[in-house]
């Protein structure tokens, strides 16, 4: 049988070693994340062999044979791929059941573009099936990255100072608007946006209506995800967002509303919010718990704000807004790679810092994020100034600060300590 992927023609993803790592670990791997993020692909890539549930040949035979009996679709050479595992939701506990029988690791591939409700899974599958979250392409997978500095190693203090080259405040734009997608990395960038607009459509119009089996209410969706992105990369509360729908759009949703369309939203993956840090600073300084919010890719809040890369450069605030939202999700994608996480700061006296990424052996580190070289300056004061503040309370201070720039020509370490290094430098 002819596989999805390509071997020859195969992009590698940064999550490749880790799929490995998973595949000798656990018995089964799910990869969960965004439709078109190259899930399929990937987990091809990895499989000896395929079932493709959502296949449409024959009136959509496969899903019917798996309805009927998720057993025999485990049956081909391992590890084997059973893409979008979500549309029979007994395949979780028939895969997590076979494992158990055979006691070998490495024997199914799970790929999921949204999580269904426990109805229908009747074990977890701890400790047999292994997830992982894939995300669109980061600027080192799409190729727009040189990938001198290592995030790990730069985590880890260890960082060659280079020369990395100019940096086109278009080409961000650009790179922003078109997003991470596999299949939109060589459209024309007047046509970048369709695919994300695309994406949109065929999340509200058809997955967020088969998720719950329940048919939510599109207009308001499509408000609640227009308030998101112009939001996007803040901690704006719930209410903020029921006051922004107020106000600019003139329309009224219920607070029980926005609750469970934004459960929708990150069920399917379309969200991508970053997480409070405040674990083992052990600080007196009270800090916030609000979540930072994202999209799973700054396009899609380009796409409903109709944001071209003409008008991103013509408003730089918002272009601020959006760079952030990209560096986070490569930072996230790179991180992740060597068990690292992604957070963020925030404080009652207003310190922020953009991106807090936590090593496995729990030292931390602090990352601002600006658009334009003629900010570093500020945003490493920013930076040392917490990290003072944090040591004279008593706190955990992070080992390594860092600011990521947009328009940054070099990779190098200030005299005051601070690293600095573009985002079209950096890989994992």
């Amino acid at each position: 049988m002819k596989k999805i992927a390509d071997k020859a023609k195969y992009k590698p993803r940064v999550i490749d070693s880790t799929v490995k790592k998973y595949l000798d670990t656990f018995g089964a791997v799910c990869i969960e994340g965004p439709k078109w993020c190259g899930k399929t692909w990937t987990s091809s890539y990895h499989s000896n062999s395929e079932f493709l549930i959502g296949d449409p040949a024959n009136n959509f035979q496969n899903r019917s044979l798996a309805e009927m009996s998720p057993s025999i679709v485990l049956e081909g050479e391992t590890p084997r791929l059973l893409d979008e595992w979500q549309e029979v939701t007994p395949i979780w506990d028939a895969v997590r059941y076979t494992v158990d029988q055979r006691a070998k690791k490495g024997q199914f591939i799970l790929t999921g573009s949204s999580t269904p409700k426990r109805k229908g899974v009747l074990h977890s599958g701890a400790g047999r099936i292994g997830k992982l979250r894939m995300r669109t392409m980061s600027l080192y997978e799409s190729g727009e990255s040189s990938g001198e500095v290592s995030l790990e190693a730069l985590c880890n203090g260890q960082m060659t100072a280079a020369l990395t080259g100019e940096v086109s405040l278009r080409n961000l734009a650009n790179y922003i608007v078109r997003g991470g997608w596999p299949g939109n990395l060589n459209v024309p960038i007047e046509n970048a946006s369709l695919l994300p607009m695309s994406y949109l459509d065929a999340i509200l119009d058809d997955d967020s209506q088969r998720i719950d089996d329940k048919k939510y209410d599109v207009s308001k969706m499509r408000l609640l995800l227009r308030s998101l992105a112009r939001n996007e990369s803040t901690t704006v509360s719930k209410q903020k967002l029921l006051s922004d729908i107020r106000d600019v759009d003139d329309e009224t949703i219920d607070s029980d509303t926005i609750t469970t369309y934004l459960d929708v939203f990150n069920r399917l993956f379309l969200l991508d919010n970053q997480l409070p840090f405040s674990a083992n600073i052990r600080s007196s300084i009270r800090v916030k718990q609000a979540e930072k919010r994202h999209f799973c890719d700054p396009a899609l809040a380009c796409a409903l704000l109709k944001a071209t890369p003409d008008r991103l450069i013509g408003d730089l605030e918002t272009f601020g807004f959006m760079f952030e939202a990209l560096c986070e999700r490569d930072l996230k994608i790179y991180a992740e790679s060597f068990g690292a996480n992604v957070f963020h700061y925030q404080d009652y006296s207003g310190r922020e810092i953009d991106a807090v990424i936590e090593l496995e052996d729990g030292k931390w580190c602090a990352f601002d994020i600006k658009l334009g070289a003629n900010q570093i300056d500020k945003a490493a004061e920013s930076l040392i100034a917490i990290r003072d503040e944090l040591e004279s309370s008593g706190g955990k201070a992070p080992s390594v600060l860092c600011v990521i720039c947009g328009m940054s020509n070099a990779a190098y370490q200030r005299p005051d300590g601070v690293y600095v290094v573009p985002i079209t430098a950096l890989k994992n």
